[in-house]
């Protein structure tokens, strides 16, 4: 099932109601019957949005919900009486005790502030990081590996699951002191390492970040086997090499990565 995000429906409702976007108290259109379908594609798509990026204050949901609620209400009383009297099929202006604005409008309203992405509650917070920057953009990417899982988006969880791997052991060894990470990777040239790294951290590659993790105890042996693992598999991004391997990402790659993942976090918390 396709992902609903707010900027679509609203994108959607300025297409069918363009006048919600700019619409003020006082100067509200009726809905009537034939509104229906229009107004049904809007609580269809509402519908489909993740509980997580409806973020509102109190007040605002209230008047979320009120406003589908309302709506689905309408739609079924003319389904019967359009049908049975359509003289007796009522109009749509506004609800009572809420802006003197168009459902639509309030509906409209709500969404355009709600972001597109956003962690979820369950996602780790990765206090340990010290840095509020990064651990929101790592923590977003652990929501949209979440909701891939959910999603059975396999490559997707695969692929990003080893990124964030790659972020949280560049950033653990950037807190070691340099003449440490040095001495590490020099024992590891000439068996693991064919050749010695890039100078620079931000050059390096996950391999690299790995074995000198575990070189240097910030991340235990069977991490490392688990994050060597998850760097295989999100090799397979390159069609190249899932041909010649006779591999693709799947449910077992995917969540192979995420265990590696949470492997490296669980290392990584005090």
């Amino acid at each position: 099932m396709p992902r609903v995000v707010p900027s679509q429906v609203v994108d959607v409702i300025d297409s069918l109601f363009p006048a919600s976007k700019n619409e003020v108290e006082g100067r509200t259109k009726e809905l009537t019957w034939d509104d229906a379908p229009r107004l049904s594609t809007i609580v269809e798509l509402a519908g489909k949005i993740p509980e997580n990026l409806l973020v509102l204050p109190s007040q605002q949901y209230a008047e979320y919900v009120a406003s589908l609620t309302t709506i689905q209400w309408f739609i079924g009383r003319w389904q019967t009486t359009e049908r049975v009297s359509p003289a007796y099929s009522r109009t749509l202006l506004t609800i009572s005790g809420l802006p003197r604005l168009s459902p639509v409008t309030l509906i409209r309203r709500a969404l355009a502030g709600c972001p597109d992405e956003f962690p979820s509650s369950t996602t780790t917070k990765l206090a340990f990081l010290g840095d509020p920057g990064l651990a929101d953009s790592l923590r977003l990417d652990l929501s949209t590996i979440d909701s891939a899982l959910s999603n059975g988006e396999w490559k997707a969880a695969t692929v990003l699951s080893g990124s964030v791997i790659e972020a949280l052991l560049l950033w653990a060894l950037e807190q070691r002191p340099p003449g440490d990470v040095q001495l590490a990777t020099k024992k590891l040239v000439g068996g693991t390492f064919n050749r010695p790294p890039p100078a620079s951290l931000d050059d390096w590659v996950l391999f690299q970040y790995i074995e000198v993790a575990v070189e240097l105890k910030i991340i235990t042996a069977d991490t490392a086997v688990a994050a060597r693992l998850a760097k295989d598999f999100r090799n397979l991004i390159h069609p190249g090499r899932a041909k010649r391997f006779g591999q693709e990402c799947n449910r077992g790659t995917a969540l192979s990565a995420v265990a590696a993942l949470e492997h490296v976090v669980n290392d990584l918390t005090p």
